[in-house]
């Protein structure tokens, strides 16, 4: 299978939000929270297409903290019928290229403590765990994942 990575934008918006539907619940982006994504000028939004179906999704911004610039993942998404393909992985490498050469050398994200899955992936990608954030997803914890690009 073979799996392409292309900019998205907002006519993908409604496939975009009955994806991040699939994927999270109670904490899912509203499709408003998504179009603001999808337009801001410091995002960079991609999906990995396989044939003509959209496989899942990534939305990164580019933030400043402490006169610190990082790319902060706001949202990773893959259809639970494309799992398992490496499409997460490929989704990731490619925001984090994208973010390198706009002069990003940091990337962060968050992810609830109990998706062993994506955690799994993170370590594998060499991201690692610098905090916990309590009830960052309504009453369920988060851990705070960096990695140096």
């Amino acid at each position: 299978m073979e799996v392409k990575i292309e900019t998205a934008n907002i006519k993908l918006l409604d496939t975009l939000y009955r994806i991040e539907q699939q994927c999270f619940d109670e904490e899912a982006f509203s499709k408003r929270q998504i179009t603001y994504l999808l337009t801001d000028y410091n995002t960079i939004a991609l999906v990995a297409k396989t044939d003509n179906d959209i496989a899942g999704f990534i939305i990164a911004q580019m933030e400043v903290e402490e006169n610190t610039e990082f790319g902060h993942i706001i949202t990773i998404n893959v259809t639970p019928n494309f799992r398992r393909y490496k499409v997460a992985t490929k989704l990731l490498g490619e925001i984090e290229n994208l973010l390198k050469q706009k002069g990003i050398t940091e990337c962060r994200l968050e992810v609830r403590e109990d998706n062993n899955a994506a955690i799994k992936l993170y370590q594998a990608l060499c991201y690692q765990t610098v905090g916990k954030i309590e009830n960052y997803y309504g009453k369920k914890h988060a851990l705070y994942l960096k990695k140096t690009l």
